[in-house]
């Protein structure tokens, strides 16, 4: 098959990529695991399909859905493109108050929920929602149609004549989805993306992936949010299976099991994982703890594809094998490759897991450009640490005066769902998207992002102040989780931190100081000590009038459920500014 063009078209691609039996899908249920083949795939699909049909679902009828990573989510996202209903997905762990907006701003017609948990967790909302007139499960839920029923739709082998018939007439163009950006600021807006859209973006990227062909790989991200989920369509489209990662508290056990050769990731994810190695690495006595922080330093010194000393490569090898093969094995034991995207990346993490023997791939994109822009490929000067790789063959670039990073082409979203006014904000009447990112070009070819264009701040002094820079090179030092970058309108930048808590347990350990509550460890003055060293010799990358000057370290522990950070772990800095703001003006008492 050549063309796909509508994203139910994989469904037909499985058929054509995986061998009979061959599994597309593995999930997990009660400890066991399960897999779904190419035909179990599309049957369970359109019996879904012929049941929404049924209960008087439409086309151009919104249909949420809030489902855990597993196979089923994609049942229910083909079925419902293949009924040209549009589907809402929503993240389980949004707050009520969220959920509640998302339902009626979209005027979800019907839910699909994962578990009894979750459908008793939006009773209430449900009821708030006056468009809602069917709710579906996938696990038994009493008073719920189920799967299970919704599966006795369709004889297997064979679809339905009432859903090809309506599939037959669904264009490239139509609405697909509408995905609610996470809101660092404000209320979330909904994207409209056609099957266009989505598919010129996975479409290219599955040439990406041809550089480096994978047969598993494990998907850990949310399928709710365009990262995972053009990854998701990209490995269907490539013949790679698919293995759901049960949760991020089950991450050793699960990778162990799967071996994937592949897996995407946020960059906060990976500097757990790195921590985790070090913490580790610290604990080695002797020749051994040499040995890990010799390979910790050589791999510091690696860039993809350069061209490296006979020595150099003998080191390598040797650190490959004694130290960073356990790297490996933690890992699953054959993974090749990490895509890392969703923010900016450590380049000093991302140099050392290269040399670890892992093809790391940087990539950059927003919700409303589905989502790649640009990202690194496994083609020799294909990608450069410190940025997110060439341009995404198909998609336009180009910067307005101010570094704006501006793109167009048919990965640019249709628009903001209901919003109009918003859109034509950021799709200007040529077709360019205005990303809100400032960034530049690196050796004419890779993409650099800076900063966001709406976080830049201006001082009192009239010194213009790019926070993200700042936070990223702050990040750097382990003892570090979190930053906020503050100071507009005032004299100088100042900052809030928060302690890489397990980090600093370690550290403690290895310091032999007893470690009691993260409310008293942040007031020992070994620590403070500790921290102020970092701060200073971080400072002195920065010209004067960027420098940090005087900063509040707190024992919070920040999260998307506690809201300092959005879905995709971006500083949610409205909220941290309102929340902090008596802080921030204790900070600011003797620097005015």
């Amino acid at each position: 098959m050549n063309g796909v063009t509508r994203i139910f078209d994989l469904l037909q691609v499985a058929g054509e990529r995986y061998k009979p039996g061959r599994p597309v899908l593995y999930g997990k249920n009660n400890g066991i695991v399960y897999s779904v083949d190419a035909e179990t795939y599309s049957h369970s699909s359109y019996s879904i399909a012929k049941a929404l049909l049924d209960s008087g679902i439409k086309k151009g009828d919104r249909v949420a859905i809030i489902i855990n990573n597993r196979p089923e989510w994609n049942f229910f996202d083909m079925a419902i493109g293949l009924i040209g209903a549009v589907q809402v997905p929503v993240y389980p762990t949004l707050s009520e108050d969220q959920i509640r907006y998302i339902f009626n701003d979209a005027s979800i017609s019907a839910l699909v929920v994962n578990d009894a948990l979750i459908s008793e967790r939006i009773r209430t909302i449900a009821a708030d929602t006056p468009s809602l007139r069917k709710i579906f499960s996938v696990d038994p839920v009493p008073g719920l149609t189920c799967l299970n029923h919704m599966l006795t739709k369709c004889v297997p082998g064979f679809t339905h004549p009432d859903v090809s018939a309506i599939a037959d007439k669904i264009l490239p163009s139509d609405l697909f989805a509408i995905i609610y950006t996470s809101g660092t600021t404000g209320r979330p807006k909904g994207v409209m993306l056609s099957h266009t859209n989505l598919a010129s973006n996975f479409l290219a990227l599955t040439k990406i992936l041809a550089q480096q062909p994978v047969a598993k790989a494990a998907s850990m991200l949310p399928l709710c949010h365009i990262y995972e989920r053009i990854l998701n369509y990209t490995y269907q489209n490539s013949g790679t299976a698919i293995w759901y990662i049960e949760g991020f508290d089950k991450l050793s056990e699960n990778l162990a099991e799967a071996q994937p050769e592949m897996f995407c990731a946020v960059p906060r994810l990976l500097d757990k994982l790195f921590d985790a190695f070090m913490a580790k690495g610290r604990d080695l006595k002797g020749v051994k703890r040499f040995l890990f922080f010799r390979a910790i330093a050589v791999g510091q010194q690696y860039e993809p594809f350069a061209e490296f000393s006979f020595f150099y490569r003998m080191q390598l090898a040797v650190y490959r094998m004694f130290v960073f093969k356990k790297w490996r094995d933690a890992l699953g034991g054959r993974l090749v490759s990490i895509v890392s995207g969703g923010a900016s990346l450590n380049p000093r993490i991302a140099r050392i897991f290269w040399a670890a023997g892992f093809k790391l791939m940087e990539g950059y994109g927003l919700t409303e450009t589905s989502p790649v822009i640009a990202v690194s490929n496994f083609l020799k000067g294909g990608t450069r640490t410190g940025t997110v790789g060439p341009v995404l063959p198909g998609v336009e670039l180009r910067f307005a005066p101010d570094a704006e990073i501006l793109v167009r082409g048919p990965n640019v979203m249709l628009g903001y769902y209901k919003r109009p006014e918003r859109t034509a904000e950021v799709i200007d009447p040529e077709g360019w998207f205005h990303t809100g990112d400032i960034g530049q070009l690196v050796d004419g070819k890779y993409i650099q992002i800076t900063d966001r264009k709406k976080e830049i701040f201006k001082t009192s002094g009239g010194k213009y102040i790019a926070p993200q820079v700042l936070e990223n090179r702050f990040k750097e030092s382990a003892f570090i989780e979190h930053i906020i970058v503050i100071g507009e309108n005032r004299k100088h930048p100042s900052a809030i931190i928060v302690p890489a808590f397990e980090y600093l347990e370690n550290w403690c350990r290895v310091k032999e100081i007893p470690y009691t509550t993260d409310e008293e460890m942040i007031r020992h003055p070994r620590i403070l000590n500790r921290i102020e060293e970092e701060i200073f010799r971080i400072n002195q990358h920065f010209a004067r009038h960027e420098q940090v000057k005087k900063w509040e370290i707190i024992a919070d522990r920040w999260s998307t459920d506690t809201r300092e950070l959005s879905q995709t772990l971006k500083l949610r800095r409205k909220f941290l500014n309102e929340k902090y703001m008596d802080l921030i003006e204790k900070i600011y008492e003797n620097l005015e």
